[in-house]
């Protein structure tokens, strides 16, 4: 074997090497990364979630055309997971809170089962659920702050991750004051989730956000209003709460 022959082969072992050592490379980042979007969204391979979603009012069976949007988005994730979706209407679900990983979506007046997580795990989040025509119809009374919905203009959504207990599943709230709201906050969640798992590991958090313009937008442009998650967790004074009437 002369030189030139020896320098080819030894350039070619070298260039396997590379792109093996390369190959690994990629596939343990990509590994990490899926392990932690796993742990984030409590979904290991070839576990379940539950998508509990509301019905549109008036209509059994059927499911706001946005909402069902929001559904997709979610649904993408679990998949991404490795994990199967079970899709529950809200007056159906029986689970406990931490069995399996859960995506409640839509407000307190359609939704039973997000007003049940909204008493139990953000004591100190009202919505304004009154039937009439007002500004404060659909408000979020948190804390000591009201954020009152500009329909096509600025809606606000909560988007929340609650862990309860050590051992259990989370649960994410999405709960709008609108339809499209509860979409931008899946939509938020699909692009975000990898900063919101680096700052706030596997803790709880609750995000106020708000839908920007949505009549020209749609559910794309989103703001982050402010991390709510110690006022939301805080009960409200039995006077405070009765005042502002029941979520």
């Amino acid at each position: 074997m002369n030189d030139d022959i020896r320098n080819i082969v030894l350039g070619l072992v070298a260039a396997g090497i590379s792109a093996l050592v390369g190959w690994v490379a990629r596939t343990y980042r990509w590994r990490r990364s899926l392990r932690r979007t796993q742990d984030f969204f409590g979904l290991p391979a070839n576990s379940d979630a539950l998508l509990v979603v509301n019905r549109e009012a008036g209509r059994d069976g059927s499911v706001k055309r946005r909402d069902v949007f929001a559904l997709l988005e979610l649904a993408a994730l679990i998949k991404d997971c490795g994990a199967r979706a079970r899709v529950v209407w809200h007056d159906e679900a029986r689970e406990g809170v931490g069995e399996q990983a859960e995506f409640c979506v839509g407000g307190p007046t359609s939704n039973q089962r997000m007003a049940a997580h909204l008493r139990s795990l953000l004591p100190g989040v009202a919505m304004d659920m009154s039937a009439e025509p007002g500004p404060d119809r659909g408000a979020f009374r948190i804390g000591t702050e009201v954020y009152r919905a500009e329909y096509g203009v600025s809606e606000y959504v909560l988007l929340a991750r609650l862990t309860p207990g050590e051992e259990g599943r989370p649960v994410f709230l999405l709960c709008g004051q609108l339809a499209i709201a509860n979409q931008a906050a899946a939509r938020y969640l699909a692009r975000h989730h990898r900063e919101l798992a680096g700052a706030h590991r596997k803790g709880s958090f609750c995000l106020l956000l708000k839908v920007v313009d949505s009549a020209a937008y749609g559910p794309d442009v989103v703001e982050l209003v402010a991390d709510v998650t110690e006022s939301a967790r805080t009960p409200r004074p039995a006077v405070e709460a009765d005042a502002a009437g029941p979520v």
